[in-house]
């Protein structure tokens, strides 16, 4: 595999999966007899630039041009977006007389708390029936893919941004060059980028690989990103680790040319924290492999038990996360009876792959399971506090990553 951001050879192997469908291509029921599509689900790692990545087997086109997920259906990333919000308002003087630009905007999550603000804002989304959600809460947004081509159309159209966004998309662009070349030509000279992704370190320690799926073309860590935005003239000048998705890095850009920011202790302090993990020796990689078995093995062991003693089993959260899961560990209806979700998209349909229904949150009270899976684990707080209910009956939950765990709700203390 050519490396697809220096252009060595990435021969370094860190995970199969085996092969998969894409993890956001839920099943109507009148295609549930239909073929499937299944693709390697395989990453290998850059010896040069240390780039993580898959081999592009679907284009974004076949993703992204109509998309289940819709963010604003998570309480919890609402808060954390309202909260970068006022955030980055306060920090680089983001005003009415400013102009916000977010790349792969979904639904208005995030730009709407702007909009609140009165400052001019763009989402641009690919996804067209996401974007007419954003439209809906009056966020401006252009159904496109970003790169070059569009940014030299908005340049053209007088648009020049003093803040650009990308939240959790620069794992989810094939031409990584384009797309960072496009932030670069539609900053303003004292504008800001802030990019947001999940963080290869994390992913490495907490056995993550659920997070692995065909619309990841990418991963990176913090070493591996300075690389990819200096060869298109872009500095990174500042670092948050934030525990959103496992573990996630925010990134501040800027033009280099711009000197109006220096370069913060925390960007050192996390190269430094990732050379101690040996991101950059293919000992962090090879190990890896080995740690997802064992969560597979455990997790099924774990399942095998609880059907052996005729106990029932929900699904909650129909990620794209927890269909990679479902699919690698082969879990379907024989396990797992159905998966609740809010998002009225997802609702009806069926997961990708395994088949299991996706129905309203609602039947979990209806039907009382023993036992609830939670398939994002990253918002395991946040699924908790809503199914606290399920105590009157006497169900728990059942975490997978970074290791499987069985929890009461009568010992979770929700106000932490």
């Amino acid at each position: 595999m050519k490396c697809r951001n220096c252009g060595a050879i990435a021969e370094i192997p860190m995970v199969d999966l085996g092969m998969s469908p894409l993890c956001e291509s839920f099943v109507p029921r009148d295609r549930l007899d239909a073929p499937e599509t299944f693709l390697p689900l395989r990453v290998q790692v850059c010896g040069q630039c240390w780039l993580a990545q898959l081999e592009q087997y679907a284009s974004p086109h076949e993703i992204f041009s109509e998309y289940a997920y819709f963010s604003s259906f998570s309480d919890s990333w609402l808060t954390h977006a309202r909260s970068y919000v006022e955030d980055v308002s306060r920090r680089f003087e983001i005003g009415p007389d400013s102009m916000v630009v977010e790349v792969a905007s979904n639904d208005g999550y995030l730009l709407r708390w702007f909009v609140e603000r009165q400052v001019p804002v763009l989402g641009i989304e690919p996804a067209a029936n996401v974007a007419a959600a954003a439209v809906e809460l009056g966020v401006p947004t252009e159904v496109g893919f970003f790169g070059r081509e569009l940014a030299s159309a908005l340049c053209d159209r007088g648009i020049s941004a003093d803040l650009m966004i990308g939240n959790n998309v620069l794992a989810q662009v094939p031409d990584l060059h384009d797309f960072v070349a496009g932030f670069a030509a539609l900053l303003a000279p004292d504008g800001v980028i802030t990019l947001e992704f999940p963080h290869l370190l994390r992913l490495l320690e907490g056995n993550q690989f659920d997070t692995i799926y065909h619309e990841h073309f990418s991963y990176f860590s913090l070493s591996t990103g300075i690389d990819l935005f200096s060869r298109h003239g872009l500095e990174v000048f500042d670092v948050e680790e934030l525990p959103t998705h496992g573990g996630s890095l925010r990134v501040f850009l800027h033009h280099m040319e711009d000197v109006s920011r220096r370069p913060t202790d925390r960007v050192d302090a996390v190269i430094a924290t990732e050379k101690e993990a040996a991101l950059l020796d293919p000992s962090a990689y090879l190990d890896f492999s080995r740690r997802v078995e064992e969560v597979k093995r455990s997790l099924l062991s774990e399942l095998i038990s609880i059907r052996g003693r005729g106990e029932t089993i929900a699904g909650y959260g129909a990620a794209g996360k927890g269909n990679t899961l479902l699919n690698y560990c082969g879990i379907r209806t024989d396990f797992v009876d159905f998966v609740a979700d809010r998002n009225p998209y997802k609702i009806g349909r069926f997961t990708p792959g395994t088949h299991i229904p996706i129905l309203d949150p609602d039947e979990i009270a209806k039907r009382r399971p023993d036992h609830i899976l939670i398939l994002p684990w990253n918002l395991e707080k946040e699924i908790t506090a809503q199914l606290d209910y399920v105590a009157e009956w006497g169900a728990d939950f059942i975490v997978p990553i970074p290791q499987v765990r069985r929890i009461s709700p009568a010992t979770i203390r929700f106000d932490e």
